[in-house]
């Protein structure tokens, strides 16, 4: 099989149980002006075939929630996504998803409808959050015309805001695990990456708590301002 007819998305017709399972998919929340330790939030990671958000694909999902201001283990979520080839390229050398696993994982469609049924209504956070957004909502749309529409948080934007004398503005999950002294035992595995990722959230939350900013409303206002300061520092 080429690279060519692999990246050709799947277009399978639903089921009638799928499609009942789509209708019932919650309506995204928006940002809440409650306390951070009242909210119901999902990290979510994803292992993808490539960084091209307009030919790759999702090939697995990690998840996990963050309710009542500790990661609740029992909400985890992580699932490798059926698809009939791979192609070899570095992206494999990443994140250890061959053949044999792709090859063995869940319907698409099954998994993502799963992965909606998990995230519910939550606002889901994220590292490097809007690469992730833009591979699941292709991936929604081309197997169960599905529209994402919850919103995204981007922890690499909240990092150096709440950290500002860290000096580490464009890092990496990895520099900022370091900087944050958090461990992880096996890095670019999805359900593993979302977990050290919702450690790395809680001691953000906990540091904007210190600095006033106690619901998420408050530090998507805080994150654009110092956005808009930023840019004006730069031209």
């Amino acid at each position: 099989m080429s690279l060519l007819n692999w990246l050709k998305p799947c277009r399978a017709p639903l089921s009638a149980a799928q499609l009942r399972r789509r209708e019932q998919l919650r309506a995204a929340a928006p940002l809440s002006d409650g306390p951070l330790n009242e909210q119901r939030l999902v990290v979510l990671d994803l292992e993808t075939s490539g960084l091209n958000t307009n030919k790759d694909l999702v090939l697995s999902i990690g998840a996990v929630v963050i309710e009542h201001g500790a990661i609740d283990l029992g909400q985890q979520f992580e699932c490798t996504l059926q698809r009939a080839a791979q192609p070899h390229n570095q992206s494999v050398l990443i994140h250890g998803l061959g053949p044999s696993a792709i090859a063995a994982g869940c319907e698409p469609a099954e998994g993502l409808l799963a992965c909606m049924e998990f995230i519910g209504a939550s606002p889901v956070l994220g590292f490097h959050a809007p690469f992730d957004q833009r591979m699941l909502g292709r991936a929604l749309k081309t197997s169960l015309n599905y529209p994402l529409q919850h919103p995204f948080i981007d922890l690499a934007d909240l990092a150096p805001l709440l950290y500002p004398d860290a000096g580490i503005h464009k890092g990496g999950l990895d520099a900022w695990l370091k900087h944050c002294g958090l461990q992880i035992a096996e890095r670019h595995n999805a359900g593993a990456d979302a977990l050290v990722t919702a450690e790395l959230a809680l001691m953000l939350f906990s540091r904007a708590r210190r600095q006033g900013l106690d619901s998420l409303s408050q530090l998507s206002q805080r994150l654009v301002s110092w956005q808009r300061r930023q840019q004006l520092q730069r031209l």
